[in-house]
């Protein structure tokens, strides 16, 4: 009888061993961006949420870990100079998964004390030395382009693959149109993933065809607070925008790990 315990005892380390294997071994597939990806819990005012919170059901979890590291407030910029970038950095491998949505935050002030979160315009080399009275340090502020490219390219260093998005539109129209942001973050961030060589999707454009299709009556109760926060019902309908995009990447073997 003992001797069966010993060997019942072996089983069940070896198969928790085992189960703890796999799942560190399965590949990741990391979101980061702003407030429209993650927006707390969505039991805030207005119950807000982003997309990356509704991403997860799109996969087999058995065979993909999602992670969704973005957060409110944060800039193409501020996502790296709080260090959340290199959190998630110390952590990607080979075979892991980057996808990446910035833009609503970056046409702020460089240095202003409430946030001082913005980039300078454009996908250019260009920089601007600033004092950050948030930080407390002179600090040197770079294009848009710029860190979007250090994203795709420290990804790509480690294995993995990037994934760039538009930022998704604003419930803003005018003459029956959602207004894009073609030249400007939506544009950008698309010329940065095709100099760079990392997959795009174009959520800006998608999520406002989509809602040119609604119309606009049924689209304005997706922003209960503002023209840019979604509630659930928003958030859903861009993480499914989202997923048959990603469902369009064939040459990384994505697919495979999607329902």
């Amino acid at each position: 009888m003992h001797s069966q315990k010993i060997f019942a005892a072996i089983l069940i380390v070896t198969a928790l061993s085992s189960f703890a294997f796999l799942q560190k071994d399965k590949p990741v597939f990391y979101v980061i961006g702003d407030s429209t990806v993650k927006n707390g819990d969505g039991t805030g005012k207005g119950s807000l949420w982003g997309w990356g919170d509704f991403i997860a059901p799109y996969f087999d979890t058995t065979k993909i870990r999602i992670e969704n590291d973005a957060l409110g407030g944060r800039s193409s910029r501020t996502f790296i100079t709080e260090g959340r970038w290199e959190k998630v950095l110390s952590k990607l491998k080979k075979g892991d998964y980057v996808i990446m949505q910035f833009g609503h935050n970056d046409s702020g002030p460089l240095d202003d004390t409430a946030r001082a979160r913005g980039t300078m315009k454009g996908i250019g080399e260009e920089s601007k030395e600033v004092y950050n009275p948030i930080m407390k340090k002179q600090e040197v502020v770079y294009t848009y382009g710029h860190y979007m490219r250090q994203y795709i390219r420290d990804a790509k260093a480690k294995g993995a693959v990037a994934i760039v998005c538009s930022p998704i539109p604003r419930n803003d129209w005018k003459e029956g149109k959602v207004t894009r942001s073609v030249e400007s973050y939506a544009g950008w961030a698309q010329q940065v993933a095709k100099e760079e060589g990392a997959y795009f999707i174009d959520l800006n454009n998608l999520v406002a065809t989509k809602y040119e299709a609604l119309g606009a009556d049924a689209v304005k109760p997706f922003f209960p607070g503002d023209h840019t926060h979604t509630n659930i019902d928003g958030a859903k309908l861009n993480a499914e925008i989202v997923a048959a995009q990603l469902k369009e990447i064939k040459s990384e073997g994505l697919k495979k790990y999607m329902k």
